[in-house]
């Protein structure tokens, strides 16, 4: 009897599990594509914390941009981010992405700048090297 209440308890409790706390919205963003749309707003809102007078002279509102160039509006992301909101462990995995994605980014623009710098030091180291060169008096002159 006491193995019958706990199967009974135990398949309840998996039910209870299973249930959707909010119905998926008809309009609902593809997980990949939300992932995106958060990895750009992080950058976007990050802007706005160095480059905030830029963006304006430029009349650009950040997320008006975000939402336009994913081609969506604010109430689908919101009814979007608040049903993959409900399912915790999904949520934190698309976080964990768009984390990983910013991360890599991040990596791949230092390289970048690192060629840069070196670029730019062998220019300079080459120019001071030519001027040097044409400064320096040539040994047949001295000779004379």
């Amino acid at each position: 009897m006491r193995s019958l209440i706990y199967l009974l308890f135990g398949l309840l409790f998996l039910s209870s599990c299973a249930e959707e706390l909010i119905e998926k919205p008809d309009n609902l963003i593809p997980e990949d594509k939300m992932v995106a749309i958060i990895k750009e707003m992080a950058v976007v809102n990050a802007s706005k914390s160095t480059n905030l007078g830029k963006l304006r002279e430029n009349g650009i509102e950040p997320t008006n941009y975000v939402f336009t160039k994913f081609e969506i509006d604010s109430a689908q992301f919101v009814d979007s981010d608040r049903y993959y909101a409900s399912k915790p462990l999904r949520y934190e995995n698309m976080y964990k992405k768009v984390e990983s994605d910013l991360e890599e980014q991040r990596l791949k623009l230092e390289a970048e700048k690192k060629i840069r710098d070196s670029l730019s030091l062998v220019e300079k180291s080459k120019s001071k090297i030519d001027k040097l060169a044409k400064d320096s008096i040539p040994s047949s002159d001295v000779q004379k």
